[in-house]
C-alpha cells in the first residue's frame, strides 16, 4: 500500500508565529526533498515526502490577517478545510522575493571573471558570453531585423491573436501581407485599458515610426461600462474619457490605414495590445522575448529603458503610463538590438545591472548597504550563469517546471511579466488546466487597487477592533443599590482574565460592564451565569446589542467549528501561581492530551488565569470537558469549554487592542458606521475568492501540500 505524505506542526498557542525563513525552508524541502541539501524544516515535519504529489501556493496579494478575520464567514472554505494556521511577521524586503529564494542569487558558489560593478561596467570575457541566454538564442553576429521577428510558432507560444485562432474570429487583419526585408518600415506601438465589464478594453492608444514621430495618439471610449480605470497605470480616469467619442472600430480602421503592407510593429509583449485592439498583424519584434532571459522570465520595459537607452520611463511622478513614451522605448530597443548586434548587448550584461538596482534598492540601512557592498564584491568575479542556482533553478535541474500564475506584477522577482487585464477567474481556469501538470506552482490571486486603499483598509481595522471589543464585553445586573462590587468581580473572574471592570449607572438599577481579554471568557460568562444568582440577585448576562452584534451567535459556533479549534478546550479559574509543570501534573489524568498553552500578558510576561488544552482526538476533547466541567459540579474553581480563538488570534486580539490609542470605553461609545460600498462589494469579492480557492483546492491531486499565503502591505 502507498504511503501518504503528511505535514506535521507541533506549534501551539503563541509559538504559531513563524518568519518567512521558515516558510522557505518548508517549501525548499516538501519540493526538492533530500536533494540540493534540502533538510527537514526545523519547526515542522514532513513525512514521505517523496511521495509528495505536488505543491500548491496560493498568494493572496496585498491581503493579511486583517482581512481573514473581518471576512471570517466569507471565508468558508478556507477556515474549515485547512488543519494549520500561522501568523507570518511584517517583512522589510519583498515577501515574494523571499518565497522565490532571490536571494539565492546573492550566493554563489563557483568563480570566474567578469560581471558589473555599481560605477563602472566590466565587459565579461568571450567564454562568459557563451553562456548568456541572448548569445544562445541569436548567436553573436549582427542581423537584419527580419531575423528578430516571431516565428508562427513564437506567435502562437506567447498568445499573438492569430488567425484561425479560436476567440480572433472577429478580430480586424491589417492585411500586411508583403514579404519583409531587413529595410521593412519599423512602427512602435502601445496601448493603455481600462478594466470594463467586458474585460480589459482600450483606451489609449499610440503609434510611432521609426524616426520616434507620434502618428498616432488617441483616447478610445471603450465599449462596455468600467468598472476600474487602473489610473494609476493607465493614466485614464473618468473626467479624461468623458468628451471622447472615439470608438475602437474608429483606431482600427486608422491603423489599417497607416500601415505600409510591409510594416513591423514592435512592442513590449505586444500580444497583449493586439488582443485589446482585436487586430491580427503578422510580423511584430517583441522586446519582452528579444532581450532573452533563462527560464522564460523577462526584463520590464522600465528597467530595458534605462539600462540600454540610459532614459528613464514610467516615473512615478506622473499618472499612469504614457504610451507614446513606452512605444517610443520599445522601438528604439529593438533598433539599438538591431544595430549594435547580440554580442554587445550581451556585454551590457543586463541579469548583473538588474541584481545591483535591486540591492541598491533594498539599501535602506546600514546593514543592508553592507550586504549590497559585500555581494558586488564577491560578484565582480563570478558570472551571473555560474552563480548559485536559485530554489526555482534547482527544481528545473531536477526536469521540475515551476508554474508562476498571476495578475500583478512580481516586482522583485522578475519571475513574471505583468499583466493587469488578468482576472482572477482566468487566472483560475489557467490554474485548474495547469496545475496538474506542474510538481510546483504559486498562483497569485489580487484585489483591484481600490480595495487594498490605504483609507479602506484603515476603516475595515477599526471595525474589526471594534466588533472584537464587543465580542470581549458583556453586561451583567440588575443588581441591588448596595451590591458587593468585589464579589461579582470575583465570580466573573473565574470565566476568565478580566481587563476592566465598570459600574453603569445610567440605568434604573447599576448593572456592570465587564471587558474580558480572551473571547471564551465572554462567552462563558454568558452561556455559564446568566440566570445565575451573583451578589445576592439573579443577574441577566448579555452582550452589547449593536449592528456589530447581530451575526455574533453565528460567528460564535462557526468559531467552534474551525478546523483550527478541534481537539482544543479552554480552561479557566486557575490560580496564578500555578506553573505549566504544575498544570501539566493536574491535567495528566486526561486522555489523549498533546500539548498545554498557558497565555501570558505580553507586556508583563506574567501567565494568566485561563490556559488551552489540546488533544489528540477531538472525542478525547469532549470527554476532558465534561470530566474539568464535573470538577466544576463539586467545588472546583475550574470552568471550562470550547475553544474559539487559536493561539495566533489571540496574540492578534491583543495586539490591535493595544496599538489603538483609545480607551475600550470610547471605542464602544463611538457610533458605528454602516458599510461602505466598497466594503459591501469587497465581502463579495473575497466570498469569491474563497469559492476559487475551494474549487482549486478540490482539483488537486492527493498527497498535495498546500499553502495559502495573506502577505499583508507591509
Amino acid at each position: 500500500q502507498e504511503k501518504s505524505s503528511r505535514l506535521s506542526a507541533a506549534l501551539f498557542g503563541e509559538d504559531c508565529e513563524i518568519s518567512h525563513d521558515q516558510v522557505y525552508e518548508l517549501l525548499k524541502y516538501a519540493a526538492l526533498g533530500k536533494r540540493h541539501n534540502a533538510t527537514q524544516p526545523s519547526w515542522c515535519h514532513i513525512y514521505h515526502q517523496s511521495h509528495l504529489a505536488g505543491v500548491v501556493v496560493i498568494v493572496l496579494h496585498e491581503m493579511s490577517q486583517l482581512h481573514f478575520y473581518k471576512f471570517y464567514l466569507q471565508f468558508k472554505h478556507l477556515r474549515k478545510v485547512f488543519q494549520h494556521r500561522f501568523t507570518l511577521p511584517p517583512s522589510s524586503a519583498n515577501f515574494l522575493a523571499n518565497l522565490y529564494g532571490e536571494e539565492a542569487n546573492l550566493n554563489p558558489q563557483n568563480t570566474a571573471r567578469g560581471s558589473t560593478s555599481t560605477s563602472s561596467q566590466c565587459i565579461p570575457n568571450s567564454s562568459d558570453l557563451q553562456w548568456d541566454p541572448i548569445i544562445q538564442k541569436y548567436g553573436g553576429e549582427k542581423r537584419g531585423l527580419t531575423s528578430y521577428t516571431l516565428t508562427l510558432e513564437e506567435l502562437k507560444k506567447n498568445d499573438y491573436p492569430m488567425k484561425g485562432s479560436p476567440g480572433c474570429e472577429d478580430y480586424m487583419y491589417t492585411e500586411c501581407d508583403q514579404q519583409r526585408t531587413d529595410s521593412s518600415p519599423l512602427f512602435g506601438l502601445d496601448c493603455e485599458m481600462c478594466l470594463t465589464a467586458k474585460g480589459n478594453e482600450v483606451t489609449h492608444v499610440s503609434l510611432v515610426d521609426a524616426q520616434g514621430r507620434c502618428l498616432l495618439n488617441e483616447l478610445v471610449k471603450p465599449e462596455s461600462r468600467i468598472v476600474n480605470y487602473r489610473t494609476r497605470f493607465s493614466g485614464i480616469t473618468r473626467k479624461i474619457l468623458l468628451p471622447v467619442k472615439t470608438k475602437l472600430a474608429d483606431i482600427q480602421t486608422r491603423l489599417k490605414k497607416m500601415l505600409p503592407h510591409d510594416a513591423v510593429l514592435v512592442g513590449h509583449s505586444l500580444n497583449a495590445d493586439l488582443q485589446a485592439l482585436q487586430m491580427i498583424h503578422p510580423s511584430v519584434i517583441d522586446t519582452s522575448l528579444l532581450f532573452a532571459r533563462n527560464e522564460g522570465r523577462r526584463f520590464k520595459l522600465k528597467f530595458l529603458a534605462k539600462a540600454v537607452l540610459g532614459k528613464e520611463i514610467q516615473c512615478e511622478q506622473k499618472l499612469g503610463h504614457d504610451p507614446a513614451e513606452d512605444a517610443r522605448a520599445s522601438l528604439e530597443l529593438a533598433q539599438f538590438f538591431i544595430e549594435q548586434g547580440p554580442a554587445k548587448v550581451a556585454e551590457l550584461n543586463l541579469e548583473m545591472l538588474l541584481t545591483t538596482e535591486r540591492l541598491t534598492e533594498v539599501s535602506q540601512n546600514k546593514s543592508a548597504l553592507q550586504l549590497q557592498q559585500n555581494t558586488i564584491q564577491r560578484q565582480l568575479n563570478e558570472p551571473p550563469h555560474l552563480s548559485k542556482p536559485r530554489f526555482l533553478d534547482s527544481l528545473q535541474m531536477t526536469g521540475q517546471k515551476p508554474l508562476l500564475l498571476g495578475r500583478q506584477e512580481l516586482d522583485s522577482s522578475g519571475l513574471c511579466q505583468s499583466n493587469l487585464s488578468t482576472s482572477n477567474k482566468q487566472i483560475l481556469q489557467r490554474a485548474l488546466r495547469d496545475v496538474p501538470l506542474s510538481t510546483f506552482s504559486i498562483i497569485q490571486f489580487s484585489l483591484d487597487p481600490e480595495y487594498v486603499a490605504p483609507h479602506l483598509l484603515a476603516g475595515i481595522c477599526e471595525k474589526v477592533r471594534i466588533k472584537l471589543t464587543d465580542m470581549l464585553t458583556i453586561y451583567a445586573g440588575p443588581f441591588d443599590e448596595s451590591f458587593c462590587l468585589k464579589s461579582v468581580k470575583k465570580e466573573f473572574g473565574r470565566c476568565g482574565p478580566i481587563r476592566s471592570l465598570t459600574v453603569v449607572t445610567e440605568t434604573y438599577q447599576p448593572y456592570v460592564c465587564i471587558q474580558y481579554e480572551v473571547l471564551e471568557a465572554a462567552q462563558l460568562a454568558v452561556e455559564s451565569l446568566n440566570g445565575a444568582e451573583v451578589a445576592g440577585v439573579c443577574v441577566k448576562v448579555q452582550r452589547p446589542v449593536t449592528g456589530t452584534m447581530l451575526d455574533c451567535d453565528l460567528l460564535i459556533k462557526e468559531l467552534e467549528l474551525d478546523i483550527e479549534n478541534e481537539g482544543v478546550i479552554y480552561v479557566a479559574g486557575l490560580k496564578k501561581s500555578l506553573t505549566e509543570t504544575d498544570l501539566q501534573e493536574e491535567f495528566s489524568q486526561l486522555k489523549d492530551l498533546e500539548a498545554l498553552f498557558l497565555p501570558r500578558d505580553l507586556q508583563s510576561g506574567k501567565h494568566r488565569s485561563c490556559c488551552f488544552l489540546k488533544f489528540q482526538k477531538s472525542e478525547s476533547a469532549v470527554d476532558a470537558l465534561e470530566v474539568i466541567n464535573g470538577w466544576a459540579r463539586k467545588g472546583s474553581r475550574l470552568r471550562s469549554r470550547k475553544a474559539l480563538a487559536p493561539g495566533h488570534l489571540w496574540r492578534w486580539i491583543w495586539q490591535m487592542d493595544h496599538s489603538s490609542g483609545k480607551q475600550r470605553g470610547d471605542i464602544l461609545c463611538e457610533e458605528k458606521e454602516q458599510p461602505s460600498d466598497s466594503e459591501q462589494e469587497l465581502r463579495k469579492k473575497l466570498k469569491r475568492l474563497d469559492q476559487h480557492i475551494r474549487k482549486l483546492y478540490r482539483s488537486l491531486q492527493n498527497n498535495t501540500l498546500c499553502i495559502v499565503l495573506f502577505p499583508g502591505v507591509n
